[in-house]
């Protein structure tokens, strides 16, 4: 519990946006989350911190890890590290989809401009993709691309802060592109301080996300492969048009720049 408050007090800090239509949850405060429209097992992972699968475990849900608008979510593990029995469900609620989906190499670089990814001729679901392995990660499988054009201006934060990824600079409206393939499990504007945000999840350790978008492309749910474009860049909460872009290895951020090929 100590970790998704620090998450929401940082978040507050970073974002300068109000949090407490959360924070005034009753049930939140005893250790419980109610589930709201549109909302995904993914995003609410997202926002707090938190691994998803644990979060899927501590409430007993299972794949495709569907949840509902009035569902209480058990936010901390179970008494004796448990699981949990599949939390009730409000009636009349519409159902939020969590969806599952597909993992990179390491490197390390300060300030670098993005290459220009070429676009996709068609739009086969997508594979794992085969790359050398690290010694430091034997379990990534994704050959990782930059998300689109520009030169990164904000570098990911060594401390630990709620927003953790790198900044793009660019265009307004120009293309934002899937880093790798994988499968669509968030996509719409209910993340404070995120604006629109896509996250998509690679396999079952990595999952990226691209915010602040002009316009989002893509659905919850579909298949997108590795340049494909799903957004358009924007400047929602930024002081210019920019990509904020994450990776998240079993829950916890990782600098991308560790995974993006040089130029």
């Amino acid at each position: 519990m100590g970790k998704v408050l620090a998450a929401l007090v940082l978040g507050v800090a970073l974002t300068g946006c109000s949090l407490v239509p959360y924070m005034e949850d009753p049930g939140f405060r005893s250790g419980y989350y109610t589930v709201r429209r549109h909302e995904t097992l993914y995003s609410i992972a997202w926002r707090y911190g938190l691994e998803w699968r644990e979060l899927a475990r501590w409430n007993g849900i299972d794949a495709p890890y569907t949840i509902y608008p009035g569902q209480r979510l058990r936010m901390n593990p179970p008494a004796g590290g448990g699981t949990a029995s599949p939390p009730k469900v409000a009636t009349g609620g519409d159902r939020s989809h969590s969806v599952p989906g597909r993992g990179g190499p390491q490197r390390e670089t300060s300030r670098r401009t993005a290459p220009s990814a070429s676009p996709p001729t068609s739009r086969p679901t997508p594979t794992a993709d085969s790359a050398p392995s690290d010694p430091n990660d034997q379990q990534t499988a994704i050959r990782w691309q930059w998300p689109t054009r520009g030169e990164v201006v904000r570098s990911f934060p060594r401390e630990d802060t709620a927003k953790r990824g790198i900044g793009i600079s660019g265009q307004r409206g120009q293309p934002v592109r899937a880093a790798a393939g994988g499968r669509v499990v968030y996509s719409g504007s209910g993340l404070v301080g995120y604006g629109k945000l896509i996250i998509v999840k690679h396999d079952q350790r990595y999952l990226s996300a691209y915010a602040h978008n002009d316009k989002i492309l893509v659905k919850e749910g579909v298949e997108v492969r590795a340049g494909e474009e799903i957004a358009l860049m924007g400047e929602t909460g930024t002081d210019r048009p920019m990509l904020h872009f994450e990776i998240r290895k079993d829950g916890e951020p990782v600098d991308p720049l560790n995974y993006l090929p040089d130029r």
